[in-house]
């Protein structure tokens, strides 16, 4: 299984190895971090926009920033981190180039919402989750500046689509086709293998010293997730050819208070006005939304505030948040702990995991929505299968909701302090809601896989019987036919089943005019015989009772199915 465990926060490599899962100890950090910016869809070289001064924020560090993982990079693992929101791989490692390394003179700059990389593109044989890619081009950085160089990153692993690649773009505009990014080569080396990509972003939430595990895989699905094959697919925005994964959002819902979008205000040209075009993005730890959807968030919260200084919200740690999302007419609820999240620095204090951000008319997305919505669903990312041609087919997500509303309830007061809330209800759009009593259990999910593998068996048996059962039929109701057409031809007096036959001794009848012998008995040549007969009717001798009989023997009849 194409397993790959990774831990929340800063990350160290792996205590213990295995060929499927890798395990890795939590690290925690005091970091600033800075605000998350998009790129503009004009463009499509570079995954993220600027982070200058001007539109960055000191943000104390909180639990869950960032999600890492170990790839194999010319014989060597380094830790990335896995994001969703890019489509290239940079590496900054200890020496520049990298040992075992193809380095060209092609300098190039990747620009993230946080931070860049500098450095040459080369060439490299990457192995990632047991999947081995004979040469991978990726940015072998000689300076960069990012914030997940400090959690312990040696690097970035972009996720996305090949036409966000800006290495794709540089090498394409020399002429050249290596450079696509690392799971369409990942796929293209394993065309056996299914097109998707699925994430378990795990919390730490037991305290500062136990380790939180998540999953990443290629191609397969988590056993105790099995049950997301079953939920609606959630296309793309655009359906073709996207350049992110883009996804359109129906409505967010604060408690009772269900928010539509305004038609008109998406600013992405082409999309559905009733709309929002969101961004799932793994490299964000926040949301990014517009003024007025936050506001409903945290705007009726006692004692929360907008620090205008700072451009998010400040809110109450004991204050619960209940909240949902609705995509692809699917509403899928967050935990409340990641709503409002503690920070390190002073575990009293409490802010606002969605940022209100207004983007410009050039943005390709309305909305970037990260782990803190992420961590409360399991993902696939589906990139289309191959097709004979060996082009890929539409991509999709699909999510499964991974919240009991009202066990996150429990699990927030038992943290925050308070009473725990019951029976909490998300109604979206078109009356769509989330029960919070109905969960799919491992064993319910497992006993559904298995019935799944098992049915075409179990119905080619029932098939088989259901043919015996009707050639068994025929062949009895040819014997029926048969066996009553003989018994038309031969004129048989049918026998009753226990009745009493008369006695066998024969009886000589006298025929008039005839003389007898002096025995008393007739010549041979005239006597008649009175054979014995059933006390049943016979078709041939059958003759119908007359009205008195029938009305005196009625009583006496007996009422049996015969009858």
């Amino acid at each position: 299984m194409k397993v790959l465990s990774f831990l929340s926060l800063a990350l160290l490599y792996a205590a213990s190895t295995s060929a499927n899962r890798i395990k890795i100890k939590q690290v925690h950090t005091t970091r600033n971090i800075q605000r998350r910016e998009p790129q503009s869809s004009s463009d499509s070289q570079t995954s993220v926009g600027s982070g200058d001064k001007d539109s960055s924020f000191s943000l104390n560090s909180v639990h869950d920033l960032i999600y890492l993982a170990d790839i194999n990079v010319g014989g060597i693992d380094y830790a990335v981190q896995l994001d969703t929101g890019s489509s290239d791989l940079f590496i900054k490692g200890e020496t520049h180039p990298l040992p075992n390394t193809t380095t060209t003179e092609l300098s190039h700059n990747l620009t993230y919402a946080i931070g860049w990389a500098n450095g040459n593109v080369a060439y490299a044989p990457v192995e990632f989750l047991n999947i081995s890619i004979p040469n991978q081009a990726f940015v072998d950085a000689q300076t960069a500046n990012n914030p997940a160089l400090g959690y312990g990153a040696d690097g970035i692993a972009g996720l996305g689509f090949t036409r966000l690649s800006s290495i794709d773009h540089a090498l394409s505009s020399a002429g050249s086709s290596t450079g696509r990014s690392l799971l369409y080569n990942l796929f293209e080396a394993n065309p056996s293998e299914p097109n998707f990509i699925t994430f378990a972003l795990h919390r730490s939430t037991q305290g500062e010293d136990n380790d939180v595990e998540g999953s990443f895989t290629i191609g397969e699905i988590e056993e105790e997730y099995v049950a997301i094959t079953g939920n609606q697919l959630i296309p793309t925005w655009p359906i073709q050819n996207p350049y992110r994964w883009n996804v359109l959002l129906d409505a967010l819902i604060v408690n009772s208070v269900t928010a539509t979008i305004t038609p008109g205000k998406t600013r992405v040209q082409g999309a559905p006005s009733n709309k929002a075009v969101v961004l799932l993005d793994s490299g964000s730890s926040y949301t990014y939304a517009p003024a007025d959807f936050v506001e409903l968030i945290y705007g009726n919260i006692t004692g929360a505030y907008l620090d205008t200084a700072a451009g998010y919200w400040r809110v109450p740690c004991d204050q619960e948040i209940n909240m949902a999302i609705q995509l692809g007419g699917q509403v899928f609820p967050l935990h409340p702990l990641d709503v409002a999240p503690r920070t390190l620095t002073d575990p009293n204090k409490c802010i606002g995991s969605f940022v209100p951000q207004s983007l410009g008319d050039d943005w390709d997305f309305d909305w970037l929505i990260g782990d803190n919505f992420l961590r409360s669903v399991y993902s696939m990312y589906d990139f289309g299968d191959f097709d004979s041609e060996g082009k890929m087919g539409n991509p999709y997500v699909k999510l499964l909701s991974i919240i009991d509303p009202d066990a996150a309830s429990v699990e927030f007061h038992k943290q925050r302090g308070g009473t725990p809330r019951t029976g909490i209800t998300y109604v979206g759009l078109d009356g769509i809601s989330v029960d919070p009593t109905f969960f799919i259990s491992n064993d319910i999910s497992q006993s559904l896989d298995m019935i799944g593998k098992w049915m075409p068996a179990v119905l080619a048996v029932v098939g088989f019987n259901a043919l015996l059962i009707c050639v068994g039929s025929i062949i009895w109701l040819v014997l029926c036919i048969r066996k009553r057409r003989r018994r038309a031809l031969a004129r048989h007096p049918r026998a009753r089943t226990g009745a009493t036959p008369l006695p066998l001794n024969p009886i000589n009848s006298y025929i008039a005019g005839v003389p007898q012998s002096a025995s008393g008995q007739s010549p041979a040549s005239s006597v008649h015989h009175y054979e014995p007969v059933s006390m049943a009717l016979t078709e041939d001798t059958f003759v119908p009772p007359s009205p008195a009989f029938r009305k005196e023997s009625q009583s006496d009849r007996p009422k049996s199915a015969a009858y």
